[in-house]
């Protein structure tokens, strides 16, 4: 090989190594935070899943869409690998071609040679040109490598063995941003199952829960849960099918969330404002943050009525962050550790009852809709720094309502409930993508969806409406039972209502006829979530009532607590999470 060969050679190995660095360095940022395996349409069909347990045809379609995402996700991954591997082996290439054209090389030769051997033959030149490719290649593999999901924020390596997958009627994730996904995989910890009493466990080896309920309601706020195998009976006095019970320091009307083996949820008092986390297997505080000391927090705490207080808003996690705010507008975030990462004032909401709006997390971003009498807005903040992400005013007036996500032909969809209007935006930048009136008199229920593109919403002093989430068409009306507090639950063939005055509705979703109704003698401001197909509903008193997600609104079983419940329960693999007016307590079936 001679040395004009050498030179060649060398040449065309550094433009190689170049533009392949620039490649796996631009690969990088297009995959940081993004994980191909829960992409919105995946998250779509998941929901899908839920909601259609007995139809097997669909869940074999499913899940054979869920295999080719999960094949296309390590073919990348072993693309990637081989580009590592083709990139080292093009700057062996390029080192031994210029070592070779190098040798015996000392000094310029006394004669006109060609322009470009002149500037390579150059000491200097040798260096320069050793050090870029040198420096393309580390940086190359070092983005490279940090592509590799198992190498953020500690991970383990995703394996076909770890990565969660669509199972029949069982959702895993909360449903993610279109800019920033959120990773989640499986993993295997300490377990405890404690006896029924607040202290006493044995432990086991058993994994973290797949089923997350990261919001009001659950993942969306849309009260649909992928659980299983919760029982329909349980006793706090004797303890049957009760896994522990637990005080809360403080008082508060939010509903707990579950990620994990972590519940959080806050509480509040004249004093102290206060996030906590739970152990999920024994009811034991792992931690609490108090949220002060933040600028523009007001000095004297805002009035509220007894039926509200200060810690009425439910938190959201995204699994890696949780955020909590209060009716000072004080907003705290932190790791899941309770290590504080920010806090800011949002400005005093100007509220007669309260603030009571809970959070919404998409992906990693906290969603608060904060509409008072002095500055209703919207607003979108990162969840690791509090950056602002975007903002909209907003002109309806007070609301006690909180948002949810809409997953419409594969894309989301944020709605709000307010006064006069329920609006739809797009959760990525905040715009608009429509809004119908129709509301009036205070509004403190929830709108929900269903997997077949129609968005609900009601209040006991407007209706109850049905909107095609496609255009923002109204679709029906209807107004025989209407909710105060509670927000109302559907399926693809249903809407369940739970009103202040004890009665239990079920509406058909597409025409709006009412199927059937129980009156229960009671009053709802709990919100019905449905979980394997059954509907779990608690009443202000505390007595539970249960019923079949079916037309016919089939009881299935009822009985009284003792214990007054106005939160909303969570729930993840095999158990329920509910927060009383005395505390805590986990509902998990009893060990033979």
């Amino acid at each position: 090989m001679n040395r004009k060969i050498a030179r060649n050679i060398a040449i065309v190995s550094a433009l190689f190594i170049v533009t392949f660095s620039i490649m796996l360095i631009t690969n990088y940022f297009q995959v940081h935070g993004f994980n191909p395996l829960q992409t919105e349409v995946i998250e779509t069909l998941k929901q899908i899943n839920d909601e259609n347990s007995g139809n097997t045809q669909l869940q074999e379609q499913i899940r054979q869409l869920d295999l080719m995402a999960r094949q296309a996700y390590f073919v990348r991954m072993n693309h990637l690998t081989t580009g590592i591997y083709i990139l080292i082996g093009m700057l062996i290439v390029f080192i031994v071609a210029t070592r070779y054209y190098f040798t015996g090389i000392k000094d310029i030769p006394d004669k006109d040679i060609d322009p470009i051997d002149e500037w390579a033959e150059k000491t200097l030149a040798r260096k320069y040109i050793n050090m870029v490719a040198g420096g393309f290649v580390v940086a190359a593999l070092l983005f490279a490598l940090l592509s590799f999901p198992w190498l953020k924020s500690g991970k383990t390596e995703p394996t076909a063995g770890n990565q969660q997958t669509v199972q029949p009627a069982e959702n895993t994730s909360d449903s993610p941003d279109e800019m920033i996904q959120t990773e989640e995989t499986a993993q295997i910890a300490g377990d405890t199952i404690p006896a029924a009493t607040d202290s006493v466990s044995t432990t086991i080896e058993e994994e973290i829960p797949k089923i997350t309920h990261n919001s009001f309601r659950g993942n969306n706020a849309n009260g649909i849960s992928a659980a299983k195998n919760i029982p329909v009976k349980w006793n706090l006095n004797t303890g049957e099918n009760i896994a522990w019970k637990s005080n809360i320091k403080r008082s508060g009307f939010n509903s707990p969330v579950i990620n994990g083996n972590k519940i959080f949820l806050t509480g509040a008092d004249a004093q102290t404002r206060e996030l906590y986390c739970y152990d999920l297997n024994n009811g034991e505080l792992l931690w609490s943050l108090a949220a002060d000391k933040i600028p523009g927090s007001p000095a004297q705490i805002p009035k509220t009525t007894d039926d509200t207080g200060l810690a009425a808003s439910t938190v959201t996690t995204n699994g890696k962050q949780v955020c909590a705010i209060f009716a000072t507008g004080d907003l705290i975030c932190a790791d899941m550790d309770g290590k504080r990462l920010w806090a800011k004032n949002l400005g005093v909401p100007e509220n007669h009852y309260g603030y009571a709006s809970s959070l919404l997390s998409f992906g990693n971003t906290v969603i608060i809709q904060y509409d008072n009498s002095n500055s209703p807005k919207l607003l979108a903040l990162d969840m690791a720094t509090g950056a602002q992400r975007w903002s909209k005013a907003r002109t309806d007036k007070i609301t006690w309502s909180s948002p949810s996500m809409a997953y419409i032909n594969g894309k989301p969809q944020l709605l709000l409930m307010g006064n006069p209007n329920i609006t739809s935006y797009n959760p990525n930048n905040g715009e608009q993508n429509w809004t119908v009136k129709f509301l009036s008199g205070e509004v403190a229920s929830s709108p929900c969806s269903s997997t077949n593109g129609l968005v609900f919403g009601a209040s006991e002093y407007s209706s109850l409406i049905a909107i095609d989430a496609t255009t923002g068409d109204k679709l029906w009306e209807a107004s025989d039972y209407l909710p105060e507090v509670s927000s109302p639950v559907a399926t693809k063939d249903n809407v369940y209502i739970a009103t202040s005055y004890g009665v239990l509705a079920c509406y058909d979703a597409k025409s709006g006829e009412l199927k059937k109704h129980h009156e229960t003698n009671t009053e709802f401001y709990s919100s019905p979530v449905i979980a394997e197909g059954k509907i779990y509903l608690f009443s202000n008193g505390g007595k539970v009532f249960i019923y079949s997600a079916n037309s016919e609104l089939t009881p299935l079983s009822s009985f009284e607590t003792g214990q007054k419940t106005f939160a909303t329960p969570a729930f993840t693999d095999e158990r329920m999470i509910v927060r009383t007016e005395e505390g805590l307590y986990c509902v998990r079936k009893s060990k033979p």
